[in-house]
């Protein structure tokens, strides 16, 4: 289990992490990255990491792009 993060720091999330946080395949979140469009991400080695700021950040954008008809 991750530490608790206090402060400034944000947790970093796998993207399989990030991909189970939005209920997304892992492929979903590669196609994104390579397209520009889905949540901020960054290489660390050989992984793929998310910031868990950013993709409440990105989850919020998108939730006001949103139109009820």
């Amino acid at each position: 289990m991750p530490e608790p993060v206090t402060g400034h720091e944000s947790e970093l999330l796998t993207i399989t992490e990030a991909a189970d946080l939005l209920r997304t395949p892992v492929a979903t979140l590669r196609y994104w990255g390579h397209r520009n469009i889905g949540p901020h991400s960054f290489r660390l080695g050989r992984r793929v990491l998310y910031r868990r700021d950013d993709l409440q950040r990105w989850i919020d954008a998108k939730a006001g792009q949103i139109r009820v008809r």
